[in-house]
């Protein structure tokens, strides 16, 4: 299929998108790799009237330290967060699922702040979004203001993001020291979006957890950070029975949406192997 008619925009600064995208509003869209509004498009299940591409925005397309946390601009793209050096050292887990998205062609094209604006709820990065805590930074053309990412995603493909508004960076928590992370995936092929995937990282002293973030996406219509679950876990020894604990605790608490397709009960089941995956993974690596 092809999509209805659209007009097309390239502007040449990020003032000149966002007075695009004021002007358009709410019929504008922008777009960067396409990855996700492109096919949307071409079924006709988005139909934006004016398409503001900001390719040309290289400016948004970096990775920087930024005191205890790491800022990436909007234009990054997935191949650069699995490859950067600082976000290999600084962030393990975002590097690890940028790693994990579709294939070679859409990792090249795909950037960070076009997954989370799409919001799929079976994405690789609003799930790690979540998990973290990430801050995302937006801007429209008369100010800007600052959202954290439980607070951004509203529902499937439903953000806070107002019609006149980018997402100009993020900032994402620096891993701390004796701290690993795993992040696991299902599919039905490789490249697919994910039944359930399993975000999680760890921090130790002396063999007991002091600080454990655990993430679930695919199973409802907004990935979930198990904080409570998480909380819980804290001051026992990290050893198979306590990855087995928390793994099935975490298949019971994690809100779970029916599906014609997948079934309840083996999203649940998923949940507890996945989960149970990423802690084994992220300890040892702990213990590396």
């Amino acid at each position: 299929m092809k999509p209805a008619a659209f007009e097309y925009f390239r502007p040449v600064s990020i003032e000149d998108a966002l007075r695009q995208l004021a002007g358009f509003a709410p019929e504008g869209k922008l777009i960067a790799g396409g990855q996700s509004l492109a096919p949307m498009m071409n079924m006709r299940l988005a139909r934006p009237a004016q398409l503001i591409d900001v390719n040309d925005l290289t400016e948004l397309a970096y990775v920087r330290e930024a005191g205890g946390w790491l800022r990436i601009g909007a234009l990054t793209r997935h191949h650069e967060l699995a490859a950067s050096a600082l976000v290999r050292r600084h962030c393990p887990l975002l590097a690890q699922a940028a790693q994990t998205i579709g294939h070679y062609a859409i990792r090249q094209r795909g950037t960070i702040g076009g997954s989370l604006a799409h919001a799929d709820p079976a994405a690789q990065l609003p799930l790690v979004a979540v998990t973290l805590g990430v801050r995302l930074h937006l801007r429209r053309q008369d100010g800007e203001r600052t959202v954290d990412a439980g607070d951004f995603f509203l529902s499937a493909m439903t953000t806070a993001l107002a019609p006149d508004e980018m997402i100009e960076w993020i900032e994402v928590p620096k891993a701390q020291p004796g701290e690993a992370a795993a992040f696991r995936l299902f599919n039905r092929r490789h490249g697919d979006y994910a039944i359930i995937a399993a975000a999680a990282t760890v921090e130790c002293e002396g063999g007991t957890v002091r600080r454990l973030r655990l993430g679930v996406g695919g199973a409802a219509a907004v990935p979930q950070s198990l904080r409570t679950l998480a909380e819980a876990a804290r001051g026992r020894l990290a050893d198979d029975g306590w990855v087995a604990e928390v793994a099935q605790a975490a298949a019971q608490q994690v809100a779970v949406e029916e599906d014609a397709r997948v079934s309840v009960q083996y999203r649940r089941e998923l949940t507890e192997l996945l989960v149970g995956r990423a802690l084994g993974r992220a300890l040892t690596r702990l213990r590396a």
